[in-house]
C-alpha cells in the first residue's frame, strides 16, 4: 500500500474530503517521525512499536568488488511489531 493509497482508503472510509485525509495523513507520518527522531519513540498499542537503535561502527564488505571498508556508527529507524499485528498476519 502506498501513501497515496492509504489516503483513498481513510477518504472512501470516513466524512473526510481527499484534501483532509492527505493532510491527517501528512500530520500523522510527520508526528511518527518527530517521535522516532526525538528518541522517545511512538508505540501503538495492538500495532507496535517504532523506535531508534543504535547501530555499532563495523567493518563492510563490497559484494561487487570485495573491498573491505569502515561503516560508521549510526541510528536507524525500527519497528516492533504488537502481538495484535503479529497474530493477523500470521493467519
Amino acid at each position: 500500500m502506498k501513501k497515496t493509497d492509504l489516503v483513498l482508503n481513510l477518504s472512501n472510509n470516513s466524512n473526510l474530503s481527499k484534501t483532509d485525509a492527505k493532510a491527517a495523513v501528512e500530520i500523522i507520518l510527520e508526528s511518527l517521525t518527530q517521535g522516532i527522531v526525538s528518541g522517545a519513540g511512538v508505540e501503538v498499542r495492538g500495532f507496535g512499536g517504532f523506535y531508534k537503535k543504535h547501530r555499532k561502527a563495523r567493518l563492510g564488505i563490497n559484494p561487487k568488488t570485495s573491498e573491505r571498508t569502515q561503516v560508521g556508527e549510526k541510528f536507524v529507524p525500527f519497528f516492533k511489531s504488537g502481538k495484535s499485528l503479529r497474530e493477523a498476519v500470521d493467519k
